[in-house]
């Protein structure tokens, strides 16, 4: 064999030594990148199912407006949405919501829409103790419901029995002292009636500069009313997108009735637009969008 040969055949092991090298590190590389990848999806999965979904937040909000009576100032109102029973939410969360709730002293609790998820077949058991954990939430003057697109009669029935007074396109005038009040209008997501939840402004001694605080489940409803008397509105519905894109602060979900007004807080006019998270989900998950309570502190100026 000449010294060319022989450098080729050296030259040719070399080669094959380095393919041999490079097709390992790119096994490697592949092994290591699936396996990466199978972890951060568990691992997000698993955040944004068993963990984002269930952490409760406490959103709190000062509102200021000299509609509000001097008796009445320091309001203090609870905000509860989209419970969506059965979905990621069951009673220990409920029991937690109470408790949450309770700790806060409120003088009055709403909730806005969807207490049970579409489909799911409640048990007796299961809503004994609902009932019990709602029933259980205190307000010193009063405790409302509105019905949202997925609420039927078991919904009902299980307010009714939890001490929920359910506003069907009506009002409740809220007195404390001094014969001072506010006015409470809760709007049904389905058979709608506008006319008939305002008919207050229309009775012969109605007080035009009462503070008005009204109900809905769909916020983009916000629309259909501002023309009419209210100074606050309270939605859900939306979620706030479920997912949110940071920084930009974009809800990647948007649902009808929400397409328009989304996010946390709008002001519409000299009207204030507050738009709870919710408690459950439609979908399962949820990221950079946590379940909250909103908890509003109303007082004069």
């Amino acid at each position: 064999m000449t010294r060319e040969e022989l450098n080729k055949e050296i030259h040719d092991e070399i080669n094959e030594e380095n393919k041999s090298k490079k097709h390992k590190n790119i096994i490697k590389f592949t092994i290591k990148a699936t396996i990466f990848i199978i972890i951060f999806f568990t691992l997000f999965y698993s955040y944004t199912t068993y963990i984002s979904t269930v952490k409760i937040g406490v959103r709190e909000y000062r509102i200021t407006n000299k509609k509000i009576p001097t008796s009445l100032s320091g309001l203090k109102v609870i905000h509860i949405s989209d419970l969506h029973f059965g979905s990621t939410m069951y009673n220990e969360n409920v029991k937690e919501i109470e408790k949450m709730i309770n700790i806060r002293k409120p003088d009055i609790v709403v909730f806005t829409g969807d207490l049970i998820n579409k489909d799911y077949k409640l048990k007796s058991k299961e809503q004994e103790k609902l009932i019990s954990y709602l029933k259980g939430i205190d307000a010193s003057l009063g405790k409302y419901a509105i019905l949202g697109d997925e609420d039927n009669e078991l919904v009902s029935t299980i307010f009714n029995q939890s001490d929920f007074t359910i506003l069907r396109n009506e009002y409740e005038l809220i007195y404390k002292a001094n014969n001072d009040a506010i006015l409470l209008i809760g709007l049904t997501a389905k058979n709608q009636d506008i006319d008939k939840a305002y008919s207050y402004f229309k009775e012969e001694n109605h007080n035009s500069n009462i503070y008005t605080i009204t109900l809905v489940h769909k916020p983009d409803t916000a629309d259909e009313i501002i023309n009419h008397p209210t100074d606050l509105i309270l939605a859900g519905h939306s979620h706030n997108g479920n997912i949110r894109i940071p920084f930009i602060n974009y809800p990647l979900y948007q649902y009808d009735g929400a397409k328009k007004y989304n996010q946390e807080y709008y002001k519409i006019n000299n009207t204030k637009l507050y738009i709870s998270s919710g408690l459950g989900t439609t979908n399962g998950f949820r990221l950079f969008c946590r379940p909250s309570i909103n908890f509003y502190r109303i007082s004069t100026k």
